[in-house]
């Protein structure tokens, strides 16, 4: 994989929801785009929940298995611990092309809002912020107390995009995959990678012509 591309930083927490990430993931593979992947604690402990997937601690073993399930070319997804300040992302003098989180914690929301920096998820969001690129925050929990609704308020003023995990069923989907696809969709939309996932509105397929 070409060194050159810019890369996409994508960064996983612990909300439920962890396929939205990896499906994400896989297409990003697929759409040879270069990743720098992020993954908190408990984004471990929720693939292991929902996916069964228990990934190894070291960052060069999970970029392995993930290289490997994903078929990547090498080099394509670098994965960096949540304490590893050196990563490329901790710094505006490193380019990237965009940062999203997927799926994003309410705690995440606030550390991000708050620009705290804790970590290495939280200190990539406020370089692609304060560089003007562009971050989107794929939010998935509910209901949303007045706390986390003044956090996206102060975030979309900032530049970030609030991208709730908010699939839509005009397009009748039969399987959970459907679901997930059309909002790895509209992340990708907002990517500027094309992309043949889920339909859209007003195409021949979904509209009523009575």
């Amino acid at each position: 994989m070409s060194s050159s591309k810019k890369a996409i930083t994508l960064a996983m927490t612990g909300a439920s929801g962890a396929l939205y990430g990896l499906r994400l993931l896989e297409i990003l593979v697929q759409a040879e785009q270069n990743i720098y992947l992020l993954l908190s604690q408990p984004a471990h402990i929720v693939l292991k929940m929902e996916v069964d997937l228990a990934l190894p601690k070291r960052a060069s073993d999970i970029e392995r298995v993930l290289s490997q399930r994903y078929h990547a070319q090498a080099g394509q997804i670098q994965v960096f611990s949540e304490q590893q300040w050196t990563a490329p992302v901790a710094s505006g003098s490193a380019l990237g092309r965009a940062m999203v989180i997927c799926p994003c914690t309410n705690g995440t929301l606030a550390g991000i809002a708050n620009g705290l920096s804790r970590n290495l998820i939280e200190r990539a969001a406020d370089v692609t912020l304060k560089e003007q690129r562009k971050l989107i925050l794929v939010h998935r929990e509910t209901p949303l107390s007045i706390i986390q609704l003044e956090n996206m308020l102060r975030l979309a003023r900032a530049g970030a995009l609030i991208l709730p995990a908010n699939p839509a069923f005009y397009h009748s989907p039969t399987q959970i995959s459907e679901l997930i696809d059309f909002v790895v969709a509209r992340v990708l939309d907002h990517l500027d990678i094309e992309h043949h996932l889920s339909g859209r509105w007003g195409e021949t397929a979904y509209v009523d012509e009575a």
